[in-house]
């Protein structure tokens, strides 16, 4: 089967912004949601700056029962999702729930819950370790709990590929859609590893930025001056429907999904290869899998994680894949302002994406202030920018050497 996949429906939380609107307002002024930590005392930490929510209400979106029994990033999903079926209209009944499915990523699941549970086992004894401590640790416990929820039957899963964990989701929701195994899916991803132990995991790999007095300008994508990522929160679920169905019912539609590219640089465990070939790759494998040539892209929201090789590369990478077409091209990475929400990062990028192409409008890459003589492309520095936009990428690249492409393009009938 060949059908059209369309987004009807999108939900966000993250440290600009805890809706869509809120969070594409921020994004297009240029506004940061990265500050000191706040979440416990990184006193003897490295770093001690995150992108973290900010006033995020769960109980919005959860019971006081629900919140005690699971983990931040389950309620992270299941607010995105609320917020992304309320915008989509779609009702989910007995017609319809065993088509409707739930893929959401995560790339390190509930470690905010193995951190407090592993204290109270070794305080106070096995046997005073919450019975939901499993359930809440799961990666997959996002989609599963979202799943419980709408009554969504169909096809269920969690990739688990670190930073790519969402951009793969919403690539393998829109492939079951494509191939009818499903008609409609939550797709999406989510994190919340803002801890002792998660930032301490990436500081003694020396990929987080130091720059404490600074938080607002540590997170610099292609600028010389860059020291590391910063890490964010959050995540970003969509609603993906096959077009006839989204029609039939009258739906509201952003924009069209069509195509997904997935590769393994098959190299090192954290680092990219020269010239970033897997991501290249990707970005070829996504393209040709809609049979769209690179000259109708005309915005990629990019990796752009702000560290010293991946910036270079991702830069090589996209030259490699569009030639003198890359010298047209408007290349921004709104992690400049989010920070890296890891396993979250690729399910509001695929928002932001969506909202450029819809808007007419591509949110900056603030804080490049002395652009690194290796990134030499147009990263919409400072300032949003005007343009029509008929095709827009999502690029998304993690550890273990995964590479996650998506395409999006103006919906037309």
């Amino acid at each position: 089967m060949d059908r059209r996949v369309v987004i009807t429906g999108m939900g966000t939380v993250n440290p600009v912004g805890n809706s869509v609107d809120e969070t594409w307002a921020a994004l297009c002024a240029g506004k940061s949601g990265i500050g000191p930590i706040t979440k416990f005392d990184p006193v003897h930490h490295a770093t001690k700056i995150a992108g973290e929510l900010k006033n995020f209400n769960p109980l919005e979106f959860v019971d006081k029962k629900e919140l005690r029994r699971n983990d931040e990033f389950i309620v992270y999903a299941l607010a995105c999702a609320e917020m992304a079926i309320k915008d989509s209209g779609l009702a989910i009944d007995e017609d319809n729930t065993e088509r409707v499915g739930t893929i959401i990523g995560s790339g390190i699941g509930g470690v905010k819950t193995i951190e407090r549970e592993h204290t109270v086992l070794e305080q106070s004894g096995p046997r005073r370790v919450s019975p939901f401590t499993i359930p809440a640790v799961l990666p997959n416990l996002a989609a599963g709990q979202v799943s419980i929820r709408y009554r969504a039957k169909g096809p269920i899963s969690c990739p688990v590929t670190a930073c790519a964990a969402g951009t793969s989701a919403i690539g393998m929701a829109f492939r079951l859609i494509k191939d009818g195994y499903a008609d409609a899916m939550f797709a999406g991803g989510v994190e919340a590893a803002i801890t002792p132990f998660g930032v301490a995991g990436f500081n003694v790999m020396r990929a987080l930025s130091t720059r404490n007095d600074q938080p607002e300008k540590a997170s610099r994508p292609f600028d010389r001056d860059r020291d590391g990522f910063v890490m964010g929160e959050g995540g970003g679920i969509v609603i993906l429907e096959e077009l006839t169905l989204a029609r039939r019912r009258g739906a509201r539609i952003y924009a069209e999904i069509c195509g997904f590219g997935c590769t393994s640089d098959a190299y090192h465990m954290a680092a990219p290869p020269p010239g970033h070939e897997g991501a290249a790759r990707s970005m070829e494998v996504a393209l040709r899998s809609c049979g769209m040539e690179p000259s109708a892209i005309g915005y990629i929201n990019a990796h752009g994680t702000a560290t010293p090789i991946n910036d270079v590369y991702e830069t090589q990478a996209i030259k490699r894949v569009f030639g003198e077409h890359s010298r047209k091209l408007a290349v921004s990475s709104t992690k400049s302002m989010t920070g890296h929400m890891l396993g979250g990062a690729g399910g509001l990028e695929a928002i932001v994406a969506v909202k450029a192409i819809c808007e007419g409008v591509v949110p900056p890459t603030i804080n490049l202030d002395n652009p690194d003589e290796g990134c030499d492309l147009d990263y919409v520095p400072h300032r949003a920018k005007e343009m029509k936009i008929e095709a827009a990428l999502s690029n998304t690249f993690g550890f273990g050497g995964v590479n996650a492409v998506l395409v999006f393009r103006k919906f037309k009938d």
